[in-house]
């Protein structure tokens, strides 16, 4: 059995060269917990560090380019989704639930209006946000009518841009006993729907 050393695991992640965007929309629901007393309108009062814990949903379609040209991942089942060879491995959903973390400060500027600044953590139910989470699936895609690869082929494993391909079948592409995550840093303003007595003297 070979053993893979932290270094030599990061020079295999660094030669599978493997890029992608996507775009995420998310609508979430949170409560905060407010460290301090926060009364807008009210001064001394308006402003706190705050933690927040909510459930939200998010979309999300990843993409690639090659040769300057834009291609969505998801349709190309770059691990083999789809193939006849890989039955158990279906295309991925283009939509995941994930539980928002964030911590923030706040500040009232008048009754009404806030602003704030937060820095929030997305734990997602999906290990695809990359494309990548199992292993490399070489026969699974079929050259081109042209005889050459197929762009699914070439987006699976693009270590051949800076060597020796290295996407062997059942070679480790991803990690997928661990789904993935994301990270929203924000400046906001946000708006008070409800009435605030005024604190017991």
């Amino acid at each position: 059995m070979a053993i893979q050393t932290p270094i030599a695991a990061m020079k295999c992640k660094k030669r599978r060269n493997l890029s992608f965007n996507t775009n995420i929309w998310e609508f979430a629901v949170s409560g905060q917990f407010n460290f301090f007393k926060f009364y807008p309108g009210i001064s001394g009062f308006n402003y706190t560090p705050y933690v927040s814990l909510g459930v939200g949903v998010f979309t999300y379609d990843p993409y690639a380019y090659l040769n300057d040209q834009k291609y969505f991942l998801r349709s190309l089942g770059t691990e083999g989704q789809g193939s006849a060879l890989y039955p158990d491995r279906k295309p991925y959903g283009s939509m995941a639930v994930c539980v928002p973390i964030a911590v923030g400060f706040k500040y009232n500027v008048n009754p009404e209006i806030n602003l704030f600044a937060e820095v929030g953590y997305r734990f997602a139910t999906t290990d695809y946000l990359d494309d990548v989470s199992l292993t490399y699936t070489p026969d699974a895609f079929a050259p081109s009518s042209n005889g050459q690869p197929s762009v699914a082929m070439l987006l699976s494993d693009r270590s051949y841009e800076t060597g020796t391909p290295i996407g062997l079948k059942n070679r480790q592409r991803g990690n997928s006993s661990q789904k993935d995550a994301y990270v929203i840093a924000q400046l906001g303003v946000s708006f008070n729907i409800s009435s605030y007595r005024c604190p017991k003297p």
